[in-house]
């Protein structure tokens, strides 16, 4: 009699198809989402607070002030944040946003290179890779829904 509790049963379904929150790769994006969005918000504290730590450069193209520079860091930190704790409740939406707002931030990073290299360039990464997991978590994710 054991035998026929873990038989399926003829009315009832297979099982459940994968869902996308749990996949490995949406968890990875939205920690390093958490991860490079308090960065960036460490960033923009510190270029707000004028710390002698940056970098003092000359005829730079996209050239701010620093204070200028640290409240785009914040404020796309703090969002980058918020999209990164949206990832994980597994909305659609904030996939999308969250691949806009990791390219905004590569972007952002970018600019910022001659300011503070190496940690511009580790965010750029961060960024890049952000992008990377949530459009290779959606394709991964449907097929396996898809399969039997």
């Amino acid at each position: 009699m054991a035998s026929d509790a873990t038989k399926p049963k003829a009315g009832t379904a297979g099982p459940a198809p994968w869902h996308g929150p749990t996949s490995g790769t949406t968890v990875l994006a939205a920690a390093l989402m958490i991860f490079g969005g308090v960065m960036a918000l460490l960033e923009g504290i510190a270029a707000i607070a004028r710390d002698d730590l940056f970098v003092a450069t000359r005829h730079y193209v996209f050239e701010f002030s620093l204070a200028g520079w640290g409240w785009v860091h914040l404020i796309l930190g703090i969002v980058i944040v918020l999209a990164g704790c949206a990832v994980l409740t597994g909305a659609l939406w904030a996939r999308y946003f969250g691949v806009v707002v990791a390219g905004l931030g590569a972007i952002a990073n970018f600019l910022w290179v001659p300011y503070y290299p190496l940690w511009a360039m580790t965010l750029v990464a961060v960024n890049i890779f952000i992008v990377w997991a949530l459009c290779t978590g959606m394709h991964r994710e449907v097929g396996q829904s898809s399969t039997p």
